[in-house]
């Protein structure tokens, strides 16, 4: 978070400097403020509604209730609001912005191949993201990646406008101007890279909070094999929201370099391992 604090100011400064508008700078930081502010209190609606997730009551999904009913008490949270999304490819999500601001929501693909010790894998897995509260970090991130490509996008416009400084042109003003614009260019590339190592230890350490709350990683584990085998996307799957699920909403990975520096998810193996190699108190 720190270091997306800095590029915030930095591209600002940035752009404000090649633009020789120095109001830019506050204009940048006061909008990534507000948007944060706006996200913080609205993403859980925004995400449901992206998501066309639907309200579950005890008497629809009864298994379900009851797993996250009894799983929010041993965790000492609240009760989430729950939802399901009609879609065969089994994966879930949480949001919110606190435990008592805060939604569960599972795939009818889910409910259909995991078993209870597996669902309750899965659902300790999603409760501790709600209790780590990684909803805020993860909706932080996003924003100031969006924000800061906006802001390059901007910036990149008003080049090809014939906008930017006339002054200072020779010498160190040219070089610094054209480190301007590698910078800028390259801002929220980094900014995704780090948003995407963010996203890949939380989920870590949700899988790992998850074991500790059920005693029993086998579980989790085994879910996460099922759903590491279903290969298919999700029927609408969307960037935006794609680091909130449990499994990656665009399909089976492939194993290649890029695609594991680029993915919010970390590959379903690793977590496996890492769930089977440690002591969780488990018997």
């Amino acid at each position: 978070m720190f270091f997306f604090l800095v590029f915030v100011v930095v591209i600002g400064w940035l752009v404000s400097w090649y633009s020789n508008t120095p109001v830019l700078l506050y204009v940048a930081v006061i909008f990534a403020v507000f948007t944060n502010f706006f996200s913080y209190w609205y993403s859980d609606k925004i995400v449901i509604k992206m998501t066309r997730a639907k309200p579950v009551t005890s008497e629809s999904h009864r298994e379900f209730w009851n797993v996250v009913e009894n799983l929010s008490i041993t965790g000492g949270l609240p009760m989430p609001k729950l939802y399901f999304i009609e879609d065969p490819a089994p994966n879930a999500f949480a949001t919110g912005r606190n435990p008592e601001n805060s939604a569960v929501a599972v795939t009818t693909g889910l409910l259909q191949i995991l078993d209870k010790t597996e669902l309750e894998g899965v659902i300790a897995h999603e409760l501790s993201h709600i209790g780590n509260r990684d909803m805020l970090v993860s909706t932080i991130a996003v924003v100031l990646v969006g924000f800061l490509a906006i802001l390059s996008d901007i910036f990149l416009r008003s080049i090809s406008w014939g906008g930017g400084r006339r002054d200072n042109r020779g010498g160190g003003g040219a070089i610094f101007a054209i480190l301007a614009v590698v910078a800028i260019i390259l801002a929220p590339i980094a900014a995704q890279l780090i948003h995407f190592a963010v996203s890949r230890k939380r989920e870590f350490l949700a899988d790992a909070s998850g074991a500790l709350l059920t005693r029993y990683p086998e579980g989790l584990a085994r879910a996460l094999e099922k759903i590491g085998s279903y290969e298919a996307p999700m029927r609408r799957p969307n960037h935006a929201t794609a680091h909130l699920f449990l499994s990656n909403p665009f399909g089976a990975e492939k194993k290649q370099f890029f695609n594991k520096i680029f993915s919010t998810h970390p590959p379903m193996e690793d977590r496996i391992s890492a769930l089977r190699e440690k002591d969780y108190g488990g018997n």
